[in-house]
């Protein structure tokens, strides 16, 4: 099995930072990508910005660009979003993925987490 969870989540002020934390766990044999999506109440969930596992290349969905970043721990199989100058339209549950090849399966499958609430209010 695998199991992927984030942490991190909570209640912040506009103009505020967050560290977004999630760890992928169990048989892996290789990760591809690991990221985050988001999803504010009435509307579709949303790419916010992933990283590859082997060279560490990055892609950020506009709205984000240089207040969020992402970064990865390998060893750990965790990847971390320091989320800087958040604004009220950032809050959402945020998502973890990971594009992983398990035991279980030959191919790469998508593995999500539970979600973790985000709340930018004053």
């Amino acid at each position: 099995q695998v199991q992927v969870v984030e942490s991190g989540g909570g209640l912040v002020q506009p103009g505020g930072s967050l560290r977004l934390s999630c760890a992928a766990s169990g048989t892996i044999f290789s990760i591809n990508t690991m990221g985050w999506y988001r999803q504010a109440p009435g509307k579709e969930r949303e790419f916010v910005v992933r990283i590859s596992w082997s060279g560490g290349n990055t892609y950020y969905t506009d709205s984000v660009k240089g207040r969020f970043t992402i970064s990865r721990d390998n060893a750990k199989r965790t990847v971390y979003l320091q989320m800087n100058s958040l604004k009220p339209e950032d809050a959402a549950v945020y998502y973890c993925n990971a594009n992983l090849r398990s035991a279980y399966y030959l191919t790469y499958q998508d593995y999500w987490g539970q979600g973790t609430q985000v709340t930018v209010s004053s």
